[in-house]
């Protein structure tokens, strides 16, 4: 929605085809332009030729990502296995994919990852998911060193805990928000309107010199 209100043309892409229709739909009637594609970014065939078969695309957000928590001594391969291939793999071979359709079309682009705060700190029951957003950080720092020359940018938005549907029973277990408010130093949870301004900041010109890096929207989670 932030980038549509910016005046961009939007692609949403995602597995399920119902729901990805209805936020397409929505967009539409809110006098915007914007279409579906209906892509699961782990198969990674069908993602190459999504990206290099098309107009390459001046941006590109990737806010897929997986979660299985466990205490680390009872992680099986199965859980580690899932999240590893949509946190990392996917998103390796996605940034990828979108770096050769920008260098085709020899304008550039930015790359965009929605990360986490746990690719900067540890967190209990989150070996597996702390791993794979540490290893999106570094992965973003090596290809914005091969890629700048080409003037295609790549960064990271690393969130704290956002109010979504699907968070709500975190927040709704006192314990559990009384420790996420002792961590968050503003007096408040994140909501995702809390992560548009980011994304639109590394989607347009006004971070042209911004590569490699990641930005933190914690509420000062990670500044102890």
């Amino acid at each position: 929605m932030a980038l549509a209100e910016a005046g961009a043309q939007v692609v949403c892409a995602a597995r399920r085809a119902d729901v990805l229709q209805e936020a397409v739909d929505a967009l539409v009637e809110a006098g915007f332009s914007a279409e579906a594609m209906a892509l699961d970014i782990t198969d990674l065939d069908a993602v190459r030729a999504a990206l290099v078969g098309e107009a390459p695309f001046d941006i590109l957000i990737n806010a897929a990502g997986l979660a299985r928590h466990s205490p680390a001594l009872e992680t099986t391969p199965e859980d580690y296995d899932a999240v590893m291939d949509v946190n990392v793999k996917a998103a390796y071979f996605l940034s990828v994919a979108a770096a050769h359709s920008m260098r085709a079309g020899g304008k550039g682009g930015s790359i965009i990852h929605i990360s986490s705060q746990m690719g900067h700190v540890g967190g209990i029951d989150r070996a597996v998911y702390c791993a794979s957003k540490h290893a999106v950080e570094g992965m973003v720092k090596a290809m914005a060193i091969e890629w700048g020359k080409d003037a295609i940018r790549i960064n990271t938005i690393c969130p704290t805990f956002v109010r979504t549907p699907l968070t709500e029973p975190t927040f709704n277990n006192p314990e559990r928000l009384a420790w996420l408010m002792d961590q968050i130093k503003l007096p408040r949870v994140a909501e995702f309107e809390d992560i548009m301004g980011a994304a639109l900041f590394l989607a347009s010109d006004a971070s042209a010199m911004v590569t490699g890096t990641s930005m933190l929207i914690d509420g000062g989670w990670t500044a102890d």
